[in-house]
């Protein structure tokens, strides 16, 4: 018993320095969405600011941008997470470097994978310049504008560059430990193998699909870094627009910021339970 507490025991002192920070600063911003900021003398309670921001266009345009580019790269990197695990897992040779290199964007920082993005797809990056090189186009501006566009082009981009080693590995990790006789059974009695995967690996891996896609849903959503740096003017991402009212010079506007961080953490907080409930779905699965 002694033993089993032990590590939680040794991660308290830490973990109250922590979830006292993390507490204090939602308390704070909580009030401050409120409309109470004593400093700039805002001591009434009102949901004034709440009811702005949620009626604004620019909130509205915001909130869409957001969800779009979370959607459609977390969709994408999950589909093609997947189908790289399994191929990984049907290879036959070099099964090593193929694991080893599939995971290098994982360790890859997000400012890093900006700058990445940057370089090879902007109009004077490496990709314009070898398809200029070899004749494709004539001109380097004729190369479509995928960097601060207003679809997001870009930063979809680098999400799912970032996001596809991540669902490949977490999907690899369940089909590596699949009981290979099933999938050989299903075969001898006549099955393809599509229909290997779709009836039999895909039920024990879809739990671990959904898990996956809401981490890197969240992440693609509450993200500050690529949509700062290779998002469009308008419309700006949630979590960019939170920081542009919270840097405004007019200190007045810090209750608006406040209100956009306190919808992003229910959304946080939403996704969160959702994930809990994923794991469930794979405890109920791995019974």
């Amino acid at each position: 018993m002694k033993n089993k507490y032990k590590p939680y025991v040794m991660l308290i002192p830490v973990m109250i320095v922590i979830l006292g920070i993390f507490i204090n600063g939602l308390i704070m911003a909580f009030i401050q969405s409120l409309g109470y900021f004593k400093a700039i003398g805002l001591t009434e309670i009102t949901f004034k600011y709440y009811k702005e921001v949620l009626t604004s266009q620019g909130f509205l345009s915001s909130l869409g941008f957001s969800v779009y580019i979370a959607t459609i790269s977390s969709v994408i990197a999950v589909v093609l997470g997947v189908i790289l695990a399994y191929s990984i897992l049907r290879s036959t040779h070099r099964k090593g470097i193929e694991e080893a290199v599939y995971k290098i964007p994982i360790f890859v920082p997000h400012i890093v994978a900006a700058l990445l993005a940057y370089n090879i797809l902007a109009q004077s990056g490496v990709v314009p310049r070898v398809l200029y090189s070899i004749g494709i186009i004539k001109d380097q501006s004729q190369f479509p504008s995928l960097l601060y566009d207003k679809n997001g082009i870009g930063i979809i981009i680098a999400y799912i560059w970032k996001g596809i080693p991540f669902v490949a590995m977490v999907v690899y990790t369940i089909l590596s430990n699949i009981n290979n006789k099933l999938s050989q059974v299903a075969l001898n009695l006549g099955a393809n193998n599509r229909q290997v995967f779709f009836y039999i690996l895909l039920p024990f891996i879809m739990p671990s699909i959904f898990s996956s896609f809401i981490i890197i849903f969240a992440f693609s959503f509450g993200a500050y870094e690529l949509p700062f740096l290779l998002g469009p003017t308008s419309p700006k991402a949630l979590p960019v627009k939170a920081y542009v009212e919270y840097t405004n010079s007019n200190l007045a506007n810090r209750p608006y910021a406040m209100v956009i961080n306190m919808i992003l953490t229910i959304v946080s907080l939403i996704l969160v339970w959702l994930y809990n409930k994923s794991f469930e779905l794979i405890s109920k699965y791995n019974r």
